[in-house]
């Protein structure tokens, strides 16, 4: 049974596709759940109006506004399939994502959690994506460190990793995606799927990645932070979140430093500084 989880907040405008791409899948899920996150647009009109069309169940779940990791973490909790399918509402998928995911995860019955390529766009125009855009497979650990590299609507995972793992980070309002794959990573190879089954459009003013840009590293040091100070990793690992924990710090504390918050940026450098001598989590 696969479960499709939507987290959206005031996307009115762009939700009708993303349902709409759950809806004419060639391996229809068995459930569809549209978290709201307290919008104030006519979402949940819209999300009514499709839903009694649907050849699937279509349940609205509305709540406060609490943000992304919230709102999946809903759909994660009231989802009743083994296999869950994550869709941000201003993506969509293409109509074999569904059919060849979980046909991949069936002949990988050891894979917790897999993810395919994306086509993106930018303002509706297509993008050429960078040769570090490569969605990696396997161990994606050390690729990960640096950036997210599992978009998350490209993700199916099973029920257990959330069980083994926890669920997303409620206190991030960005960057808690790249917080759990990498608590995954550590431990868990990713399955990628070689083929572009997702569709991204971004350059948006209201994209979190975008709202959030200026202080991003801020939420992946306190990840990286978090990570090393649970003593799950590895020797190498270790070394490597280290090494990257200390070059975020001084790249976020030069930052600082020169646009004028001198003691904010010491803070940040002193503890790369720290991590670079000793590898431990500072007092």
């Amino acid at each position: 049974m696969i479960s499709a989880i939507i987290p959206t907040h005031n996307r009115a405008s762009f939700l009708e596709r993303a349902i709409g791409s759950v809806l004419a899948q060639r391996r229809a899920c068995d459930e569809l759940i549209v978290v709201d996150d307290g919008s104030t647009d006519a979402t949940a009109t819209l999300v009514e109006r499709m839903a009694a069309g649907a050849a699937v169940p279509v349940r609205l779940v509305r709540q406060r506004n609490q943000g992304a990791a919230a709102a999946r973490n809903t759909g994660i909790r009231l989802a009743q399939g083994q296999l869950l399918a994550f869709l941000d509402s201003d993506d969509w998928w293409l109509p074999d994502k569904l059919v060849m995911q979980a046909a991949a995860m069936a002949v990988r019955p050891e894979a917790l959690i897999a993810h395919t390529r994306e086509i993106w766009f930018r303002r509706g125009r297509w993008v050429n994506q960078k040769k570090k855009h490569d969605p990696p497979t396997g161990d994606i650990f050390a690729a990960s460190l640096r950036m997210c590299v599992v978009g998350m609507s490209t993700v199916m995972a099973r029920r257990e990793l959330f069980d083994r793992y926890g669920l997303f980070d409620e206190s991030l309002p960005c960057c808690e995606d790249y917080d759990l794959w990498l608590r995954v990573g550590c431990r868990e190879p990713f399955l990628l799927i070689p083929e572009p089954l997702t569709g991204k459009d971004g350059g948006r003013d209201d994209q979190l990645s975008v709202i959030h840009r200026q202080g991003m590293d801020v939420f992946r040091i306190r990840s990286l932070c978090a990570l090393l100070d649970s003593g799950v990793l590895r020797s190498g690992q270790r070394r490597e979140a280290v090494a990257e924990l200390a070059r975020k710090c001084r790249i976020y504390g030069q930052g600082c430093t020169k646009h004028g918050r001198p003691e904010e940026g010491e803070r940040y450098l002193s503890l790369a500084t720290h991590y670079q001598k000793t590898g431990d989590i500072a007092p």
